[in-house]
């Protein structure tokens, strides 16, 4: 094993998901020279994604083929302070991304923006039904940021990626018929939304007969050719079904290759090394200021790159391990509830209900995109909690991504044979008359739920794992209950056969057998009080002002929609403060003007 040192540059960013392109692109635009490190190998839309190889469900769904190794580096899991944590050895519950583009090439592409009331929920929350209705032991806490704020940021987001969706309101006039629980916006979509499927249509026609308020999701799948404000190219989404767990070959889900890395290749001033597991990030000799850091390389060298600027933008759970290795911040002690890094882990509350239709009623689920239809009646603080004594919520809706052959195999109706004649019957009858119906909830965060290095369990690059203390809390288990429940006045509409309601079981523990998401969030929150929060409201550390952390782990508690939309509008957001106050700076803290 060799060591090197390279020529210094003025910033370096891990990780190559949609935080580290968007960050990457950000600082090239302002003049800096940028070096991005990726854990991962290279991949691409036009080799990764080539019809028909890529739309191999063996290789993509099942090997895993664009997820992280757990065999190098994982995590350890337990649900008790009084447990020893275990290895998470084969990929089931949640599946981290690998290599250039990371979770941004293989995710479904549902494209949220944040609720005005997740952003501030303990403000919120106390406002409206004072302090003593959040539980002890429940760590709530405000971003430090506001949605008029970010709006600019997700506006910005919503162009790069090619969003498709229905607007409300913008500008405070009523202009569509998108959701209308949704915060206004300074402007409409760039592209229409997604036409319904057969099974999206079905639920918005049963939830407005229920009462509610159907709306067509956002979904960064193109509905029509698009160019990007950097020039990229995106054609129409053609509902193939093939959009989690794979590249687009359409090239209309957008990516960080095809909608930031073409563009972002053409800056003189930009280096991507892939294959580059960056092992720590490198403090002087107060810790106040980072040097750069070192990574392995795939002959096993280990690289020191110097930096002036470091960005710590990888999956979630990689950023809190990066500056837990490193020293950055102090560790979360949940026994005194005190220190940053590490606190405040929390995933997303998920289960899914699925009705039978009638057998005139085809529901042809090999059919599949990001879109589908959403209700916010039950999402946020859209209802009155006071008298249901929990904080949450859920979106409901009908999302069909498109039910593979192997998947659609073992996706027999609940209650079904496991094998034999009556079995392929019933795996047929599902297969043609089923669908489900997702309830995706918050989830708190905890006193005794958080991110630390695990004691025992090391990788291979000989560090210790990163320990994951986690377990449903009666709160997020009352919410999802209450959630589902309300379901009721649609599966009557629907004039379903059967239906089998799934909801969280109070006492049932947290299980990484089964696939629930790969939302997981915190761990290097953000706020405005460093004794709470491990970044400000920009997203720079407090202890070493230099390093930014950017991604899911800024997220006090985990919210009912998916990540992306706000891991995005921070990224932008983060970025505009490093080029118009940073850069112009002494390269301190950031202060609010």
């Amino acid at each position: 094993m060799a060591e090197k040192t390279l020529p210094p540059v003025d910033a370096v960013v891990v990780g190559a998901g949609w935080a580290g392109s968007i960050m990457a692109k950000e600082l090239c635009e302002a003049g800096l020279s940028v070096v991005m490190l990726e854990r991962g190998g290279r991949r691409s839309t036009a080799k990764d994604g080539a019809y028909p190889a890529s739309i191999d469900e063996l290789e993509g769904a099942t090997r895993y083929k664009l997820f992280q190794n757990p065999a190098q580096t994982t995590v350890t899991v337990r649900n008790r302070l009084d447990q020893e944590a275990l290895p998470y050895r084969r990929l089931a519950a949640f599946l981290p991304g690998e290599g250039v583009g990371g979770a941004g090439l293989h995710w479904t592409g549902v494209h949220f923006r944040a609720m005005p009331q997740d952003l501030r929920l303990r403000s919120h929350i106390t406002e409206r039904y004072g302090k003593t209705f959040i539980p002890d032991g429940m760590n709530l806490q405000d971003y430090g940021v506001t949605y008029e704020e970010l709006e600019p940021f997700f506006d910005r987001a919503e162009k790069v990626f090619g969003t498709s969706g229905e607007a409300y309101t913008v500008d405070g006039k009523v202009v569509g018929k998108g959701n209308p629980f949704a915060p206004d916006r300074s402007d409409d979509f760039p592209l229409p939304p997604l036409r319904d499927v057969y099974t999206a249509h079905l639920f918005r026609k049963a939830a407005t007969e229920a009462g509610f308020h159907p709306y067509a999701m956002p979904a960064a799948n193109a509905s029509h050719p698009y160019t990007n404000p950097y020039g990229a190219q995106m054609g129409p989404c053609n509902f193939c079904g093939y959009c989690s767990d794979y590249a687009c070959y359409m090239y209309a889900k957008a990516s960080p290759n095809v909608n930031i890395l073409p563009a972002l290749r053409q800056h003189a001033n930009f280096t991507l090394r892939s294959n580059a597991h960056v092992l720590k990030v490198l403090l002087d000799s107060t810790g106040k200021k980072a040097t750069g850091v070192v990574y392995q390389d795939a002959e096993g060298n280990h690289i020191t790159q110097p930096a002036g600027l470091v960005i710590l933008a990888a999956f979630q759970f990689h950023n809190v391990h990066l500056m837990l290795l490193s020293g950055i911040g102090k560790p979360y002690d949940p026994h005194s509830n005190s220190g940053t890094v590490g606190r405040n882990f929390t995933y997303q509350n998920i289960t899914n209900t699925t009705v039978l239709m009638p057998p005139t009623r085809s529901t042809d689920q090999f059919i599949g995109s990001a879109g589908g239809v959403a209700i916010d009646d039950f999402n946020c603080d859209n209802f009155d909690h006071g008298p249901l004594g929990f904080i949450g919520g859920s979106p409901l809706w009908v999302n069909q991504a498109g039910v593979k052959p192997i998947a659609g195999a073992k996706a027999t109706f609940p209650g079904a044979p496991r094998w034999g004649s009556a079995w392929k019957k019933q795996a047929v009858d599902t297969y043609r008359h089923a669908f489900t119906i997702n309830a995706q909830g918050s989830n708190m965060a905890y006193r005794d739920v958080y991110l630390d290095l695990d004691p025992t369990w090391t990788n291979v690059y000989g560090q210790p794992l990163l320990r994951m203390t986690f377990d449903w809390k009666d709160n997020d288990i009352r919410m999802n209950r209450h959630v589902v429940s309300k379901l009721d006045g649609v599966v009557k509409a629907l004039g379903a056969r059967d239906v089998h309601y799934s909801m969280r079981e109070p006492g049932k523990p947290f299980d990484v057998r089964d696939y629930q998401t790969t939302h997981l969030c915190g761990g290097a929150v953000m706020g405005d009080d460093p004794n709470t929060s491990a970044l400000n409201r920009y997203l720079q550390s407090w202890d070493v002002p230099n390093v930014f952390v950017v991604g899911a782990n800024a997220f006090p508690q985990g919210m009912g929609y998916n990540p992306t939309g706000l891991v995005a509008a921070l990224a932008y957001w983060s970025a505009h403060h490093i080029r118009t106050q940073w850069l112009k700076g002494n390269g301190g803290p950031l202060v609010t003007p």
